[in-house]
């Protein structure tokens, strides 16, 4: 037995498959006028109809439609001519009418596909159908262990109840070998990037208007698919990634001892890496599905389908290939931003007026350092691609170095104002008064006699000390490389 990852692919074929719920950035919920605001009080976002009170008949959501439509299209989906919701009848607190609208077996959207880039190779997720339905509501269980069992009681708030949720769900995605884990990534990175480019939802995981459940088997080579699991509501694009290759290597270790995988929903911890178990599903659940009879059923017009086809905007894949043709950038550095997700704020950096290697370098550097310490996508970190551009402006005209624009750039991070806005306020300019640097000069040689000895006697590899001293005396606002000339010239060195 080992957990060791590249051993257990070896030895073993992993199969995924991933369903992903969108919450459509609708002003009002599904069937009814509430708002769909995030953030509010508890409970105030409510009607009869999304609280499922007797008599409130339900009217179904245009935009919604037409943003499901677009969002099909854009996945290379058919589109039905005539399909209809269905009820889903189960009991939980989050569900006010014990039931959920939604579509079962007539879908808006189906058999579609995504192309996805991992690792030099384009893999292709088959897109088994794309529907409309309604969020529930959110429960918060009380107590120690945040969930249901064990709970001192639970919390439900109802605003979330009703808000327009797509649901999109793959076919088995196999032969991927070891990469199956990057392949749920790019998949939901490129979906995510789809979506938003739409402009259909703003798709923050953290908040929940993206969520995605990540099912997950393995097999022997040449044999049948094994028993999956569901890893469900994995909230962001680094957790579907561990959340696969942790269900990978926690099977291979049952097998390996001739234990029987079990089809059950898990729960994927951020803090520990792995997953835990859920419920059972090893028996279908029989949700009694039957139609909606409140609601007319969906006939598209092939026309307006037509329409929606032809005002799709770019996207991102295509984005890419224009970008790399725009910018003039490597095969390879296309590659490195591609798998950093910084295309396209490169693109809007350069957009913006900054050279393409600043640009480059900056979001490939720094800032996905800072994207990484946060642990959230780079297009999450709170600044615009015009401030980025911005303190590069500020680097190439010689008001900042390269330190003062990175601290230029934390400020922004830190506070939200614009790069302007915190060199002014920290001070942060560079100095350029050469009296003032003269006399930080002679003030580090008078402090330093001996490295100045070895300044004078030839040793110029000294000076950086010296200049190491003026530096921090300006608070690191000096040009480096102005200073060691100034250095060199009151030691009388040429």
């Amino acid at each position: 037995m080992t957990t060791d990852y590249e051993d257990v692919v070896a030895r073993y074929e992993p199969v995924i498959g991933l369903e992903t719920h969108v919450e459509l950035g609708t002003r009002s919920k599904m069937f009814c006028g509430c708002s769909t605001e995030f953030g509010a009080e508890p409970n105030t976002h409510t009607c009869p109809v999304c609280l499922g009170l007797p008599g409130a008949l339900p009217v179904a959501n245009e935009k919604a439609i037409e943003s499901t439509i677009r969002i099909g299209l854009a996945l290379n989906c058919s589109i039905a001519s005539w399909c209809r919701f269905a009820r889903k009848n189960y009991f939980y607190p989050d569900m006010p009418k014990n039931f959920q609208t939604s579509q079962y077996d007539e879908p808006l959207c189906g058999e579609g596909y995504l192309d996805v880039e991992v690792d030099g190779q384009t893999v292709r997720v088959g897109i088994e159908r794309v529907h409309l339905e309604e969020d529930t509501g959110k429960n918060t269980h009380v107590g120690t262990s945040g969930r249901i069992h064990g709970a001192e009681y639970s919390l439900v708030d109802f605003n979330r109840a009703g808000i327009p949720l797509v649901e999109i769900v793959t076919k088995p995605v196999a032969s991927t070998g070891a990469l199956a884990p990057e392949v749920a990534k790019a998949y939901v990175t490129e979906l995510r990037d789809i979506l938003r480019t739409l402009g259909v939802s703003d798709v923050r995981m953290e908040q929940g208007s993206l969520r995605c459940d990540v099912n997950t088997s393995l097999n022997r080579p040449g044999a049948e698919w094994g028993t999956r699991t569901e890893t469900k509501n994995v909230n962001s694009l680094r957790s579907v990634e561990r959340a696969v290759r942790s269900e990978i290597l926690r099977q291979a270790v049952l097998l390996d001892r001739g234990e029987r995988i079990v089809q059950e929903t898990r729960h994927f911890s951020e803090t520990t890496g792995d997953t835990r178990p859920g419920r059972s599903k090893e028996e279908a659940t029989d949700y009694r599905y039957f139609p909606e009879p409140d609601l007319v059923p969906i006939a598209p017009d092939a026309e307006w389908v037509a329409s929606l086809r032809k005002a799709l905007p770019e996207l991102p894949s295509a984005r890419r290939v224009r970008l790399r043709d725009e910018l003039g950038v490597s095969a390879e550095d296309m590659v490195q931003m591609t798998n950093a997700g910084v295309v396209d704020l490169v693109g809007a950096t350069v957009d913006a007026g900054a050279p393409v290697a600043e640009a480059r370098n900056w979001w490939l550097g720094y800032l996905a350092q800072k994207s990484n310490e946060r642990e959230i996508d780079p297009t999450e970190l709170p600044i615009s691609a015009g401030q980025v551009a911005r303190a590069i402006a500020l680097v190439a005209d010689g008001s900042l170095s390269v330190a003062l624009a990175r601290q230029a750039v934390d400020g922004v991070l830190e506070t939200g104002t614009d790069v302007d806005a915190v060199v002014a306020e920290r001070g942060l300019k560079r100095v350029s008064d050469t009296g003032a640097l003269e006399q930080a000069a002679d003030e580090a040689i008078a402090a330093n006699p001996e490295i100045a000895d070895k300044v004078r006697s030839g040793k110029l590899a000294a000076v950086g000390a010296l200049v190491g001293a003026v530096m921090k005396a300006t608070r690191g606002q000096a040009d480096a490389a102005a200073v060691r000339q100034i250095l060199l010239d009151r030691l009388g060195v040429q």
